[in-house]
């Protein structure tokens, strides 16, 4: 379908029409998205983004009687918005989590101290014990982080994660 058909749906039938744009734009929605927030969020977090804009975009629409030049037109102007609405907030966000929490997150043995903790950590090798350093104990942000080791924040939380998980199996004695 092209715009002007779309739109004649959508002002004959809003939610058949609705449904119709969803099924031609979501491709080209999500693309906006991943580029735009592809290194500060996740897949799910992006997947909601999509579909807050074409919650936006259908609110918009019924608030002008679908009275639209063009159906891409406004997804585009949305989706840009909406996006850099997400990336300013995650981008400030502060990304630290206190010791006290990391130590619950990774093992939940009352024996743990400090220099086992540390020694674990220093046990996963670089850059891996150079990033848990500078998040959990600097309190440095991920993307700080990352373009320092010359990486993008992407590959850096996933490094954080496997981290995560790798400590805590070095900690409970299964690695």
């Amino acid at each position: 379908m092209n715009d002007e058909q779309l739109l004649g749906a959508l002002r004959s039938d809003p939610q058949k029409g609705f449904e119709a744009v969803v099924r031609q734009y979501s491709g080209y929605v999500l693309k906006i998205a991943r580029v735009k927030l592809g290194d500060v969020c996740t897949r799910e977090d992006i997947e909601e983004a999509v579909s807050d804009i074409f919650l936006k975009f259908y609110k918009a629409g019924s608030e002008r009687g679908f009275e639209l030049r063009s159906v891409r037109g406004l997804l585009s102007v949305i989706a840009g918005r909406h996006c850099t609405d997400i990336f300013r907030v995650k981008k400030n966000a502060v990304e630290t989590v206190g010791f006290d929490e990391l130590e619950n997150l990774i093992a939940e043995d009352k024996d743990m101290n400090v220099p086992d903790l540390a020694a674990a950590v220093k046990s996963l090798g670089e850059p891996d014990s150079f990033i848990f350093i500078r998040k959990y104990w600097f309190g440095q942000k991920n993307a700080d982080i990352a373009r320092e080791l010359g990486m993008s924040p992407g590959a850096l939380n996933t490094r954080v994660s496997r981290g995560l998980d790798k400590l805590r199996k070095i900690l409970e004695g299964t690695l």
